[in-house]
Parts: structure tokens; C-alpha cells; sequence
């Protein structure tokens, strides 16, 4: 395993990273949580992403639970949460959004769900529109000083709303956000390779990014349809299914074609996305996202297909992608 800073901060994350969306609590149960966080870790992943959102605060709970039996220095791993969606199924006005009450109210639910005293990282899971920036500054500043967070950050925001965090911050001596987690694959560049980019410089913005595989468009399963008990057959996913499998199956055609890439170069298509990512200076960390031991494990493997990505195969890939962020 790798290091990196995440952005200009001191923090040090493992480039490959494990989150939980969709599978604690809707795949998963506590003991199967446990040996998937254990092959990560034991593989040097130290970093464990969360939300308040994933399952209605059950994936918070179960991945409080496996933690706490396995037992780590807590000194060893960085776990982060999410704040916005809220984590109830029927929500009130005041269960979601990024003002004061919630994002204070819903950081200490995060630390009981996941039997946590802090958090490492703490993101705004959206921008919200109903509160003013200079509140959300205030709040995770706040949650900063108290002890409860370490780092604060954003995720899916624009450039001007990090530019505007950014500024209020330092001009009334507050903390502004350390990092942005958005989502990032070779079907989805724009943001982290072009809208972003001279944040990374000006401000140190550091990037934990997410859906690499592309909800597993990228594994190649859904090459020649969605099999039974996969991410796109699930209930309640039809808006990523639509997402994923649009625009006149362009991303599949191409997904296709990577497959046939891969196999040349002898490596399985997951991996070489992976790797494709890792090889982004930019990027801090990619998170994975895997409901089984075996999986995590092939794709820790992408750590050895790095450098077979060579500038002539990385250009072979981009003559397929034909989407490079201008």
C-alpha cells in the first residue's frame, strides 16, 4: 500500500480506500462487514467511508459494530461520514440540509452509530441551497474546535461553492473545507479533471473519490445485461441503472471495448480502472466498493497494474474513452 497527503494537509490516506454505500446493511451483516474491513485493513487500507444516508444510519451501525470487535488502535484508521440526506426514511424539515442543528445533531448520531468519540473526516454530502455557506463554515468549525472532527470537506460541490467556503473561511479566521469527494472514472472525468483543477494548487484541495468502477459498469458484468442480486437489478435503483445505461448505451459500447483492451493486455477490466484512476496525481485516494472479501482483495491487485499502464496504453485507452476533459 501507498501513501498520500490528503490535499495540503498532513493527513496521510491510503491510496486505495473501502466505503460502504449500498452494501452495509442492504448486502451486508456484522460478521461479513467484519472480515471485509479486516482484509482491507490488513492490506494497509486506512480509510473507511461512511454516511448517514447509506441504509438509514444502518451501515454507520454496522460498521460501528465490526470496528469495535476488531478492535484497532483507534489511532490507525481514518473513518469519515456524510451529512445531508439525513438517515430516516420519513424526513423532517430539520432531518436534512446543512444547517446548524443538523449538521451538529447528525454528527452525534454518526459518533453513537458508530461507537466513535470523533470523526477523521466530516463531509457535506451535497451543497444546499437553503443555507447560507457562511453557516456551514461556522458549524464545521465549530465541530472542529469541539473535538468531534478533525477534517471537514464537500462532496459533489461546484468550484464556486468551494472557492466561496474557501474564502469565508479565511477571511474571518475559520477552518476551510480540506477535501472533496466526487464521484470519478474513465465514464465521468469532467469535474476532478477540469473543474477542479486549479483547486489543487491554489487551495490544496484533496480528493477521495468515488464510484470508480462506475456502479460496476466497469467490472464488464452488465456487458450483456444486468445478472440477478447486481447493484442494477436492486430495488429502488432505477435512477442509477437510468444513469449508468443512457446516453444510446455510448458507456456500454465502450465498456466493451475496454473489456477486449483489457484482456490484450492481461489484466481484468476492473483492475485496469482502478489503476487508471491511481494514476491521477491529483487523486488522494480511491475508494472501493465491495460486498465480499474476494473482491476486495482482486481489487487491491490494481496496485500492481499501475505501471503497466504505459503512455502508449494510456492513450489507447483515451482513443476509446474519446471524453477527455478539455
Amino acid at each position: 500500500m501507498k501513501y498520500k497527503n490528503l490535499g495540503k494537509s498532513g493527513l496521510k490516506v491510503s491510496i486505495l480506500s473501502y466505503g460502504s454505500w449500498v452494501t452495509f446493511g442492504n448486502q451486508m451483516q456484522v460478521s461479513h462487514a467484519k472480515n471485509c474491513l479486516a482484509a482491507a485493513y490488513d492490506h494497509g487500507v486506512n480509510f473507511f467511508d461512511n454516511a448517514e444516508t447509506y441504509a438509514f444510519g444502518m451501515s454507520e451501525i454496522i460498521m460501528g459494530k465490526a470496528i469495535k470487535q476488531l478492535s484497532w488502535p483507534r489511532d490507525s484508521y481514518i473513518v469519515s461520514s456524510k451529512v445531508y440526506f439525513g438517515s430516516t426514511k420519513e424526513k423532517l424539515p430539520t432531518q436534512v440540509g446543512l444547517n446548524r442543528k443538523h449538521l451538529i445533531e447528525a454528527c452525534d448520531a454518526a459518533l453513537k452509530r458508530l461507537q466513535l468519540d470523533y470523526l477523521d473526516l466530516y463531509f457535506c454530502h451535497r451543497p444546499d441551497p437553503t443555507t447560507p455557506i457562511e453557516e456551514v463554515v461556522e458549524t464545521m468549525t465549530a465541530l472542529i474546535r469541539q473535538g468531534k472532527i478533525f477534517y471537514w470537506g464537500t462532496s459533489e460541490w461546484s468550484v464556486q461553492e468551494i472557492m466561496e467556503a474557501y474564502g469565508i473561511a479565511r477571511e474571518r479566521n475559520l477552518i476551510p473545507p480540506t477535501m472533496e469527494q466526487p464521484q470519478y472514472s474513465m465514464l465521468w472525468r469532467e469535474r476532478v479533471e477540469s473543474e477542479y483543477k486549479r483547486l489543487y494548487e491554489t487551495i490544496g484541495l484533496g480528493i477521495t473519490t468515488w464510484s470508480t468502477l462506475a456502479s460496476g459498469l466497469l467490472t464488464g458484468k452488465y456487458n450483456n445485461g444486468i445478472p440477478e442480486g447486481s447493484r442494477l437489478s436492486l430495488t429502488g435503483y432505477d435512477w442509477l441503472r437510468k444513469s449508468i445505461l443512457d446516453e444510446g448505451g455510448e458507456n456500454l459500447k465502450k465498456t466493451r471495448k475496454l473489456t477486449e483492451l483489457a484482456a490484450e493486455l492481461g489484466i481484468p477490466l476492473p483492475n485496469m480502472a482502478i489503476a487508471w484512476a491511481l494514476k491521477n496525481p491529483d487523486v488522494s485516494t480511491v475508494i472501493m466498493g465491495a460486498s465480499k472479501v474476494e473482491q476486495i482483495e482482486s481489487n487491491l491487485k490494481s496496485l500492481d497494474y499501475t505501471d503497466v499502464l504505459t503512455a502508449d496504453v494510456l492513450q489507447s485507452i483515451e482513443e476509446i474513452l474519446d471524453n477527455k476533459p478539455s
